[in-house]
């Protein structure tokens, strides 16, 4: 049943930033785009890192020192990640064992091509199972910010 490959549920317009930039900007997109993962790339559009809702809550840093502090010192920089052609059983395999809720999707230069979240394949497989539901379908449900 999750036999297709991630290149049919990831997201490919993805939202990233770069390793020098301060976290007071992860923080803006965190909360203006809704989103909780952001993977860190070089001027190549290479994966370096990534960097979470999480990893700024741990920090335990106070919002007024974010304008000084960097990604690099708060990313992860051992990331997982997957290719587009990939099963996406085998991403909800890697969510179900690490714990984590974000997978970059990179190509064999290692460049990002994509992200697929938990949110994704819990919507890839509910669509499976009721194709015709319109409250899905139709995102004006969504609450706005």
């Amino acid at each position: 049943m999750m036999n297709e490959r991630l290149s049919a549920i990831m997201t490919r317009n993805v939202v990233s930033v770069r390793k020098d930039e301060p976290i007071e900007s992860v923080k803006k997109l965190l909360f203006d785009k809704r989103i909780h993962h952001i993977p860190v790339v070089d001027d190549e559009n290479k994966l370096v890192g990534i960097i979470t809702s999480w990893d700024l809550i741990k920090s335990q840093k106070p919002f007024s020192e974010y304008g000084k502090i960097k990604v690099e010192e708060l990313m992860t920089k051992n990331v997982a990640a997957m290719r587009p052609n990939e099963l996406i059983g085998a991403a909800a395999m890697v969510f179900l064992k690490n714990l984590f809720h974000g997978l970059p999707i990179v190509d064999d230069e290692g460049k990002l091509v994509g992200i697929v979240t938990t949110h994704d394949i819990l919507l890839y497989e509910y669509n499976k199972e009721y194709p015709n539901d319109p409250f899905i379908k139709d995102t004006n449900w969504l609450v706005s910010p």
